[in-house]
């Protein structure tokens, strides 16, 4: 029974506001007063966990997407993107989708994406005279694509979590994001062909020239995510290393090459990303305990005899596993929601026949699919803010990128294996 009221009273909280890690602590207050549970005896577990080198990777990579953010280092990635798919109706609002997935492989984060690639891109949509509601839409639809294209912080902490190879869960979202990213950009043509309105840029007669000056302008930033990924999957460095030389890397190019920082703003950087990483960090201590808690009443095997109660089918399981980490994704952050997830779905998920890297993918896009999706849909709110345009105008286009983009993809990473596992097995074995 006290189980049942700490699982509702989460989701309660959750549902009224209350942050992740305020609703977690209520949760441990509440089964510290009503006895027979010694909460303090969970606390270490959150203490080891996250002693870990490994960890670092986190607050590393958040530093490093403030950076790019704050040094303009994504605004010559728009740029390029720009040039090479705005002269085509719908090629604008198409760049965008690319510039977020080349963000979000740095970043790691949807609402760092969506933050940075929105505030930068919704100007140019708008003068374009593109409509608002969907230029909005399409931003907070591919904002999701950090946690699928590597190095993606998210999967760096499951892997952690579950003691999988770094580079495997790397590898088993990348088909997934760029089947997201290729539906995202083909709905976005097809929406956009008959919109008359939309203003085009005139023809450039020295293409080859002008490619050439923004290729080069790009290079700087692009360099970095070919610099960490080279990295880490030539061996040289850890994730944690790569997040290292990540933030070392970004300083530079944001002082000397874009000029977007100075020492104010790097301040500004350094106290806006301390503040991220505390309540991240604050988030995953709370979270970490409660996850142990319920490992230790076995609530996983208590959901796991509820789910095959109602059946044993491997399809019918991994569904009702997908609709979970989807409303999972609807009320929680993506941290929050891939620790819970990872702690309480994997054993089911594995008991069906799933491989851990497979769940990896398959976590990935229930998560940020969850997070774009309404009523609650984190991202779906951040990017009204972000963009200035209305939430309302905002829910059918969205609609339209979850139902024709994000469920195919998921789909096809549920009940397709190789769609996750075939570049973990052909590069690594």
């Amino acid at each position: 029974m006290i189980i049942a009221i700490s699982v509702l009273l989460i989701c309660v909280l959750l549902f009224a506001g209350i942050s992740v890690p305020l609703a977690f602590g209520g949760v441990l207050i509440f089964l510290a007063y009503t006895g027979g549970h010694d909460v303090s005896g969970f606390m270490p577990t959150g203490h080891w966990k996250l002693n870990t080198v490994v960890i670092l990777v986190i607050p590393l990579f958040i530093l490093a997407g403030d950076i790019m953010k704050n040094g303009r280092i994504a605004a010559p990635i728009v740029d390029l993107a720009e040039m090479l798919l705005g002269r085509i109706r719908g090629g604008l609002s198409g760049a965008s989708v690319v510039a977020s997935a080349m963000f979000g492989a740095i970043s790691g984060s949807g609402a760092a994406t969506l933050t940075c690639i929105g505030a930068v891109m919704m100007p140019h949509l708008r003068r374009a005279k593109y409509p608002e509601g969907f230029s909005a839409a399409l931003l907070v639809a591919a904002s999701p694509l950090g946690l699928l294209i590597p190095p993606s912080s998210a999967q760096l902490i499951y892997a952690w979590l579950t003691q999988q190879s770094v580079l495997k869960c790397f590898l088993a979202t990348v088909l997934p994001g760029i089947i997201v990213a290729s539906l995202l950009v083909i709905i976005n043509l097809i929406m956009m062909r008959k919109q008359t309105d939309i203003i085009l840029p005139e023809h450039q007669e020295q293409f080859v020239k002008a490619f050439s000056k923004k290729s080069l302008a790009a290079f700087p930033a692009l360099m970095m995510p070919i610099i960490i990924l080279g990295g880490i999957y030539g061996g040289i460095m850890t994730p944690t290393e790569a997040a290292g030389v990540a933030v070392i890397y970004a300083i530079p190019i944001g002082f000397f090459v874009y000029k977007g920082l100075n020492w104010r703003i790097f301040m500004d950087t350094l106290k806006e990303s301390s503040v991220t990483i505390g309540v991240v960090m604050v988030m995953i201590f709370m979270v970490l305990i409660v996850s142990r808690f319920l490992i230790f009443e076995d609530i996983p095997g208590l959901a796991q005899d509820l789910i095959f109660s109602i059946s044993d089918n491997p399809i019918v399981v991994l569904l009702m596993i997908n609709l979970t980490m989807i409303l999972i994704g609807m009320i929680m952050d993506d941290f929050s929601g891939l620790i819970l997830s990872a702690t309480l779905l994997l054993p089911i998920a594995t008991s069906v026949g799933v491989d851990p890297i497979h769940f990896a993918a398959i976590l990935g896009v229930n998560l940020g699919m969850g997070n774009i999706t309404p009523p609650t849909a984190p991202l779906l709110f951040l990017g009204a803010r972000v963009t200035g345009a209305p939430v309302q105008k905002m829910l059918g286009p969205t609609m339209i990128f979850i139902i024709f983009a994000w469920l195919p993809t998921l789909a096809l990473t549920t009940f397709v294996p190789g769609v996750a596992l075939w570049l973990p097995e052909l590069l690594l074995g």
